[in-house]
C-alpha cells in the first residue's frame, strides 16, 4: 500500500514555539527570584505543568495558569498583584509573538503538496492554533487542518477513520517522538521524526531508532527524501 498521506506537526516542526516558551519561563524565574531560586521554580513548573494537563491541556492559556499558581505555591502566596499581573502580560506575550516559519519549510511544502494529501495535526489552545495556522501562510498547502486535545494512538485512529485514510497509507512528520511518531508507528502507520534542538521535558520518549517504518532527518527539506526510502522499505 503506497503511502498518500501525510501528516504534519506544527509547533516547532513549522515554526518556532519552544524557543518562546523558554524565554517566557526565563523571564517568570526572573520574577520569583527574590523569594526562591531557579532550580526551585523549575522544577514546581514542570510538575505543576504536568498536573494541569487533564485540567486545563496544551498551550500557552494553560501554561499562564500553571505559573500563576507555581508563583503562589513557591512564595507561599506571598507574591502581590503587581506580580501576577506581571505574568499574565507574560501568557499574553507568549500568545501574540509573530509565526516565524523553520528553515525548508516554505520551498519544501508545495513539493510535498504536490505528491500528497496533506493534512496538519496539531495539539493545544483551538484559537491559538487557529490563529497561528493563518499568520503562517501555510493554510492553502493543507487539504485538512485537525487540532487536537492530545496525539496518541486513539486520536489518530479517529482523524484516519474521519479522513478515510488507512493506517499503512500514513505517515506522521513531526519534531516529537512521543506524540508524532510513535503513536503512528503503533497503529500500523509510518512516522518521520524531524527533531528541533529544544525539546519540552514532557514530550521527552524513546525513540523506536532501526524501526522500519521510521526515518529521521535533520531538516525539512530532507523530508522528500524520507519518504521515498520508507516507501522502498515497503515495497522491498
Amino acid at each position: 500500500m503506497p503511502i498518500t498521506t501525510l501528516g504534519i506537526d506544527a509547533d516547532d516542526t513549522l515554526w518556532q514555539n519552544e524557543d518562546h516558551y523558554h524565554l517566557t519561563t526565563k523571564a517568570f524565574v526572573g520574577l520569583l527570584e527574590p523569594w526562591v531560586d531557579e532550580d526551585t521554580i523549575n522544577g514546581a513548573l514542570l510538575e505543576t505543568e504536568r498536573r494541569n494537563l487533564a485540567v486545563f491541556g496544551y498551550g500557552a492559556k494553560g501554561f499562564t495558569l500553571s505559573m500563576i499558581e507555581t508563583a503562589l505555591a513557591v512564595t507561599d502566596h506571598r507574591i502581590d498583584g503587581a506580580h501576577v499581573e506581571r505574568i499574565i502580560d507574560l501568557g499574553k506575550q507568549l500568545l501574540s509573538h509573530p509565526v516565524e516559519l523553520l528553515d525548508g519549510v516554505a520551498s519544501t511544502l508545495p513539493g510535498l503538496a504536490a505528491r500528497y494529501r496533506l493534512v496538519l495535526i496539531t495539539k493545544g489552545d483551538l484559537f491559538h492554533q487557529e490563529s497561528k495556522v493563518a499568520a503562517s501562510g501555510l493554510a492553502e498547502q493543507f487539504d485538512h487542518v485537525e487540532i487536537v486535545a492530545e496525539k496518541d494512538e486513539p486520536t489518530y485512529r479517529r482523524v484516519l477513520d474521519r479522513l478515510g485514510v488507512d493506517a499503512g497509507e500514513f505517515c506522521m512528520v513531526g519534531n516529537s517522538v512521543r506524540s508524532d511518531v510513535n503513536p503512528v508507528l503503533e497503529i500500523g502507520g509510518y512516522g518521520i521524526h524531524v527533531p528541533y534542538h529544544v525539546t519540552w521535558e514532557l514530550e521527552r520518549a524513546p525513540s523506536k531508532h532501526g524501526h522500519p517504518r521510521m526515518a529521521e532527518v535533520s531538516a525539512f527539506a530532507e523530508i522528500p527524501g524520507a519518504v521515498d526510502r520508507l516507501a522502498e522499505r515497503q515495497a522491498a
